[in-house]
């Protein structure tokens, strides 16, 4: 009885209690009427202050704060990037907020400057900085913003500078993917992210000494802490094939951890189609021509993921992590070859025919990781910055080719198959210390040292058919191992004074490789000390005329897959085949330039290469086979003229401009024939003009045409012939710069297509290559979050604020 008399009490004092509870519901928006997710919604009780109940908002801007006692509060709302919202309540009964604005927290940033919204361009002492934050380029992806960059050419899937394979550095960090991987991370990150592009055609003593020229891209920093991110896409139709692009990045910030990542996936077909002709000659004579017609269609769906968090732990000290993976799983990546040969005599009657299916399937994972610290000094500019690189590299391809042999009347005269498994491990490590200090207020001392740890591994086994049972072929089958590390060490120093500007460094590198290849049980070991010097010094006479010359030495090792010694048919009879003894190629580049009027820049330059490394397509004329051999041609000179401008028109027009005239001299010994030596050599001219223009009051319609031009080359043994494109593309922004729409056609006419002819000796080749350059393009971008935080920037143009100075 006395229980369910207690419990009966329990009962009334609980519906006491809950009848007493209140709630607060409200929705929190921005300026714009949109709506604010994750805020943080708190509820102070007056008579403690103490917050004694709090929450976030929803995707929807909606919030809920249940279970409130009757009493008086204050309600604080607070989001990264936005002003407070606080209010006093007295809670009698349940409230509802309907929209509660915040407004976007201005701050004042001393100092701080930006360009005004057009791109711009700044010669250094060792470098050409292209500034594109805030610029109309910011809206495009990376590789759009290169092809707009002077000296960078982006034409027929490669990225060149001075008509060589530059390396790509972002944040003064080396980018470790092949040049198609580098692509398609770049075509798949937005460039609005972007502060500027450093195009180093000698680089300095800092960077490594592989290589030739470098692209580094620099990135922005939100200064206010906040969240935004974006998504882009963009949907591209060739002649073919339809080819996709679909990504987003994502930023936080507060005051002690700076995140980002940017994720992106390109589903694409791409096809291309040749037509090659082979004279086979023996004694002057030709005894076999072949005319194959070969199309290939390649299915790809690469996917990149680049992310980084720094970690601000006191004042001196950060640390920082950063990855960027690259992954192209084997269900997507398949290449379809059919290719027809027609086999004449030497009669030129048709003697044969060949019909061959070569049917390709591959996957790639390159992942890499960055640990990055620095410690700054008192002094102002003095730090210490350390980094350790990891690079895992993991590739395997599956080959599968048939190949039908037919009588003219095409009665079958045999078959023949064959399989091949290749496969790629890499591991590759990295650590680097890097220190610099100010001395005065006009020079700056840099010193360093690095260890690269390089282990590879290659792997081929080649399968052949014998009455339908498949045998491996122990010819061509192998395993090579290849060992690399390398010591460097770098000191440099700069100075400016009056109207002057000088830069010196000195790098050695010293490499020890060890090559082995299993099956023939064949080592291979080299070692070797090199020194790489390089100097800078510019003059400006006045506002008008500015002066500078360079010299630098570099080297270019062989890549991974060209020292591979075995084998790797692509057809019956073809194949490309690689060498553990190619040598590194030294290059000494000297440059001499002439500014004017900050605008126009001549400059002449003279590049000697000794022992390049070069892909040749050799025909055997006895075995009537054709081999793509990697191997080091003697040397190759080329020297020339370069004029480059970046100006304003008008006031809605700007005009960029490359033009290059230059000699190109490649010197190799014929294949067969070691002692005999060949001279190949031209005159080349190639130019980009690229045309800026803005439309409407409010600049939101821009439009770029641009034309290149490239006339016939030299490569080794090979003539290029000429080809000319041009390039049509509209941006259009929406909604007060938060989204943006693009449209355009790239290579118009379709005229970027181009002939490889090797006429020498007795070589007789020309192949007819046809890509699907001429692309109709969509593309959009759409930003959320803190989309317009602001910073009470004054947006000046450079060229008045350098009336600031004094004359000369």
């Amino acid at each position: 009885m006395n229980i369910k008399l207690i419990q009966s009490l329990i009962l009334l004092f609980s519906i006491s209690i809950f009848s007493q509870q209140v709630s607060v519901k409200g929705h929190v928006i921005d300026e714009s009427n949109q709506p604010i997710a994750f805020c943080n919604v708190t509820l102070t009780e007056v008579s403690n202050e103490h917050a004694i109940s709090g929450t976030t908002t929803n995707e929807d801007g909606t919030f809920v704060l249940e279970g409130l006692k009757k009493a008086d509060y204050v309600l604080k709302i607070s989001f990264l990037g936005y002003i407070s919202h606080q209010d006093s309540i007295s809670l009698n009964k349940d409230v509802v907020y309907n929209n509660i604005v915040l407004k976007e927290q201005a701050q004042e940033l001393d100092g701080v400057t930006v360009i005004a919204k057009r791109p711009t361009v700044k010669r250094m002492v060792d470098r050409l900085v292209f500034n594109v934050e805030n610029s109309t380029l910011s809206n495009s992806n990376i590789l759009d913003v290169l092809k707009n960059t002077p000296g960078v050419l982006v034409n027929n899937e490669s990225i060149t500078v001075k008509n060589g394979t530059p390396t790509i550095y972002i944040n003064d960090k080396k980018v470790h993917l092949s040049s198609n991987e580098v692509q398609q991370l770049l075509e798949g990150t937005s460039a609005s992210q972007v502060k500027s592009i450093e195009v180093i055609t000698n680089p300095p003593a800092k960077y490594e000494a592989e290589g030739g020229s470098i692209i580094n891209i620099i990135t922005s920093k939100n200064i206010i802490a906040g969240y935004n991110g974006s998504v882009f896409g963009t949907y591209k139709q060739g002649k073919e094939y339809p080819k996709y692009s679909l990504g987003t990045n994502h930023f936080f910030k507060t005051e002690v951890i700076d995140a980002y990542v940017n994720y992106n996936i390109s589903p694409r077909k791409d096809y291309r189609h040749n037509t090659e002709n082979i004279n086979f000659i023996e004694n002057n004579l030709t005894t076999s021509s072949w005319e194959t017609d070969y199309k290939r269609t390649r299915e790809t769906a690469n996917q990149t993921l680049n992310a980084n968090i720094d970690f601000k732990i006191n004042e001196r000290n950060s640390l920082g992590i950063s990855t960027n993976l690259l992954i192209s799983p084997r269900d997507h990546t398949k290449t379809s070859v059919n290719s027809l040969t027609q086999v004449f005599n030497a009669n030129k009657d048709l003697d044969s025919t060949f019909y061959t299916k070569n049917r390709l399937v591959d996957e790639t994972y390159n992942l890499a990781f960055t640990l990055d610290y620095v410690h700054k000094f008192k002094k102002e500019g003095e730090k210490l910055s350390a980094n350790a690189h990891y690079t895992d590299y993991d590739f395997s391809s599956y080959q599968n080719v048939d190949t039908d042999y037919l009588f003219p009347d095409e009665s079958l005269i045999r078959t023949n198959k064959f399989q091949t498994f290749s496969s790629q491990e890499i591991a590759l490590f990295t650590a680097q210390v890097d220190y610099e200090l100010p001395i005065g207020d006009a020079s700056q001392f840099e010193a360093g040292i690095k260890l690269s740890d390089i282990n590879s591994k290659s792997v081929l086994n080649q399968f052949t058919f014998d009455n339908g049972v498949k045998v491996e072929d122990l010819q061509n089958s192998d395993t090579f191992l290849y060992d690399e590390i390398n010591y460097a060490a770098y000191a440099s120093y700069s100075k400016d004074w009056d109207s002057w500007s000088f830069k010196w460094g000195i790098r050695t590198e010293f490499t020890d490789i060890t090559g082995n290849s299993l099956s023939t049980n064949l080592i291979n070991e080299n070692d070797y000390l090199k020194f790489f010097p390089s100097f800078y010094v510019m003059h400006s006479f006045n506002e008008h005329h500015e002066l500078y010359f360079n010299y630098n030495k570099r080297i270019s090792r062989p890549r991974y897959s060209e020292l591979n010694p075995f084998k790797y048919y692509l057809n019956d009879n073809a194949y490309i085949v690689g060498s553990p003894n190619l040598k590194p190629e030294i290059d000494d580049v000297f440059t001499l330039g002439y500014t004017l009027n900050k605008a126009y820049t001549f400059e002449v330059y003279y590049r000697y290469e000794n022992n390049p490394t070069l892909e040749i397509t050799f025909q055997d004329n006895t075995e009537n086979i054709i081999k793509t051999i990697n191997t080091n041609i003697d040397r190759n000179i080329s020297y020339g003229l370069d004029f480059t401008t970046y100006t304003k028109l008008a006031t809605d027009w700007n005009l960029y401009v490359i033009s290059s005239i230059f000699h190109e001299e490649n010197q190799f010994y014929n294949l067969e024939i070691a002692d005999q030596f060949i001279n190949n050599n031209t005159w080349a001219f190639y130019s980009q003009i690229i045309n800026y223009f803005s439309f409407l009051k409010d600049k939101s319609l821009t439009a770029d045409v641009s034309y290149l031009y490239i006339s016939p080359i030299v490569n080794g043994p090979s003539n290029i012939s000429s080809r000319h494109g041009l390039d049509i593309n509209f941006r259009k922004t929406l909604w007060n710069d938060k989204a943006s729409v693009s449209i355009g056609v790239s290579d118009v006419f379709n005229t970027q297509n181009f002939t490889q002819t090797n006429r020498y000796l007795n070589q007789d080749y020309l192949l007819k290559s046809r890509f699907e350059n001429r692309l109709f393009t969509i593309g959009f971008n759409y930003k959320f979050g803190n989309t317009h935080l602001k910073n009470n920037e004054k947006q000046i143009d450079l060229d008045e604020r350098d009336r600031l100075n004094s004359k000369q």
